[in-house]
């Protein structure tokens, strides 16, 4: 793991601070923190590529609101130590269960038996969910945002070919968490043609709401056709990179001079704290995710669901949230209990908290509000 000492200091807003944690996984855990320390915890879980700094946006605004807030980097990304991540590692350590047992351990390293909520935004929003199936005590109250948990995986699962079916289409096709999940896709994102940044820059513009291609719909299944309707972000042309998939669609100067949520000083952290790292530590989730044994070894928990207040968060042009047909109506049907409803956000697309902050601080503070008293 890339050595963090002499780095300076991340670029945050007044208000944010930054600091490591010991904890007894091994790790030494980045974190961003607001509020007083002694306020009710609420922990926010980044997904990919982003970093516990995506949450820079509403960290504040939760604080003064009467919360300590804690965003931590995840095994695999930032300024944590404590990981490698080479193609031919043990994936164990990217599990869910122990990406979970991180989770726990962070928050007693914090002097916490619970967080008040956990909050969880793309990858970090399945990682929430687990959190909360398999230890309610530490999660007692969760949002989850952009990525709908739809459950654990079957015990007897589906026949699925869709992935073979995929490149037989005119065009053929790939799905992104099965490139993701080989061998080049990190090496493809490292040394991208028009540099890291470019492709950082081009990656977040096409999954944004700022993208005009953006219009997600339910899709009528789990199918090639189906899924081919998505844009090459999500269902790649079978022969490119994600690099090449995004390229075409970089935003123009205007388009870069226009976007507050993303500034270019804040898209150089990304930048360059990927550019230390690699994606690797990322993408071995992705590995997990899609690899039938660790499948079989989460369908134990089938049928089970999560039992805590839940609500879910969406940019209504994030195509996150359709992306799996019928895992946000199992979301709000079966995989929870206690359901409290899903929140689209107009004008945002995938990075919903950084493009619309002011919109999911008041979301989230209503959903705290009305589940203060469990």
């Amino acid at each position: 793991m890339t050595d963090v000492t002499g780095l300076a200091p991340l670029p945050l807003p007044d208000g944010i601070t930054s600091r490591h944690v010991a904890t007894d996984t091994g790790l030494l855990q980045h974190i961003l923190e607001a509020g007083e320390a002694d306020r009710p915890l609420l922990l926010l879980m980044h997904g990919f590529p982003e970093l516990a700094f995506s949450w820079r946006h509403v960290m504040v605004p939760l604080a003064e609101a009467g919360f300590y807030v804690v965003a931590p980097d995840h095994r695999g990304y930032g300024r944590t130590t404590g990981w490698t991540a080479d193609y031919d590692d043990d994936l164990r350590p990217w599990g869910m269960p122990n990406l979970v047992r991180d989770v726990v351990a962070l928050v007693r390293a914090l002097g916490r038996e619970a967080t008040h909520a956990t909050i969880g935004h793309d990858f970090g929003a399945p990682l929430t969910a687990w959190t909360a199936l398999l230890r309610p005590d530490i999660a007692p109250r969760i949002v989850t945002m952009s990525s709908p948990f739809g459950g654990a995986p079957r015990i007897a699962p589906r026949s699925d070919t869709v992935h073979d079916d995929l490149l037989t289409l005119h065009r053929p096709r790939k799905h992104y968490q099965r490139y993701y999940s080989t061998r080049p896709a990190n090496a493809d994102m490292m040394t991208a043609p028009e540099g890291l940044h470019a492709f950082l820059r081009a990656y977040f513009h096409m999954k944004s709401g700022d993208w005009a291609g953006n219009a997600p719909f339910e899709l009528d299944g789990w199918n090639a056709d189906a899924l081919a309707q998505m844009p090459t972000y999500y269902v790649m042309d079978a022969d490119a990179t994600m690099p090449e998939s995004v390229a075409e669609h970089h935003p123009s100067a205007e388009e870069i001079a226009a976007c507050r949520w993303m500034p270019e000083g804040d898209m150089a952290v990304f930048a360059a704290e990927y550019g230390r790292t690699g994606f690797q530590g990322g993408l071995q989730s992705y590995r997990c995710g899609t690899s039938q044994s660790f499948r079989r070894d989460l369908s134990v928990f089938d049928g089970v669901p999560i039992r805590v207040p839940t609500m879910f968060i969406a940019g209504r042009s994030d195509w996150g949230w359709a992306q799996f047909p019928g895992a946000l109506a199992a979301l709000e049907r079966t995989a929870t209990t206690d359901f409290r409803g899903t929140r689209f956000v107009d004008g945002a697309g995938h990075w919903v908290q950084q493009e619309m902050p002011e919109a999911v601080v008041s979301e989230v503070l209503s959903f705290l509000a009305a589940t203060a008293s469990l």
